[in-house]
């Protein structure tokens, strides 16, 4: 494998991808001796992409994949574009900047979880720090279902200075934080806004908070104390969508 492809797995996420970006994916393996209707709708679909299926033993995937759940299907695609910066999302913007600011968040699971409720809000990108994240690896791209090709994410060495810089673009940042005294439905989100979460139970660093021009708070009804970083984004930013329609 190059440095300009990587390996996906899952039958949705290898399905978004030939759905978004067939031209993108190299090769499909597929395990072998698999008939099901499943297995036969994506052949189906690779064919009329142009895109060469291999039949492999179950042993091989499973080195692939290197021990996720592949469910019998990895492809080799071409990388996402790492190079894309802040600058080159809000300049193509047509409308006010929407984006989701992880500080913290460690586990895969959860960013393509927040990848894929980020693509479902219309949120313009993804930013997190370099240090102090997981990255988008394989189990990321595949919780993501395809979000991980539709939603730039970016990675910054410094998190508080893009956030700084994020705010001299003219963009409200909200930091999401228990102990606000404001709740979320009482923020004005009309206008280009930016929601910072950190991972459940850490929450945000303290310079990452103070460096937001507000806080607010998820109001929370049960015993509960905390939700978990997908579901906060997507209340946070289905909340936007709600104020701009």
């Amino acid at each position: 494998m190059t440095e300009d492809t990587r390996l996906i797995h899952g039958f949705h996420t290898v399905t978004a991808k030939l759905r978004h970006d067939a031209a993108g994916v190299r090769e499909i393996f597929v395990a072998a001796g698999r008939q099901d209707s499943r297995a036969r709708d994506l052949v189906q679909l690779a064919e009329r992409c142009g895109v060469r299926v291999v039949s492999v033993d179950a042993a091989r995937l499973d080195g692939m994949a290197r021990g996720e759940r592949h469910q019998g299907v990895v492809a080799r695609a071409r990388a996402q574009q790492l190079h894309v910066t802040l600058d080159d999302v809000l300049d193509g913007l047509q409308e006010p900047a929407l984006l989701l600011v992880l500080d913290g968040v460690t586990d895969p699971h959860n960013l393509g979880a927040c990848l894929r409720v980020a693509d479902a809000a219309g949120t313009h990108a993804v930013i997190a720090p370099k240090d102090r994240a997981c990255g988008l690896n394989a189990t990321a791209i595949k919780v993501a279902s395809g979000a991980a090709d539709t939603v730039p994410y970016i990675v910054v060495t410094n998190l508080a200075r893009s956030l700084r810089e994020i705010k001299e673009r003219g963009i409200w940042t909200i930091g999401a934080a228990g102990e606000a005294t404001k709740d979320l439905y009482a923020v004005e989100q009309k206008g280009a806004t930016a929601w910072v979460l950190g991972a459940e139970g850490e929450g945000l660093r303290r310079l990452t908070r103070d460096t937001c021009d507000e806080l607010a708070k998820i109001p929370m009804f049960g015993a509960v104390e905390s939700l978990n970083v997908s579901v906060a984004s997507g209340i946070c930013l289905f909340e936007a969508r709600r104020q701009r329609n």
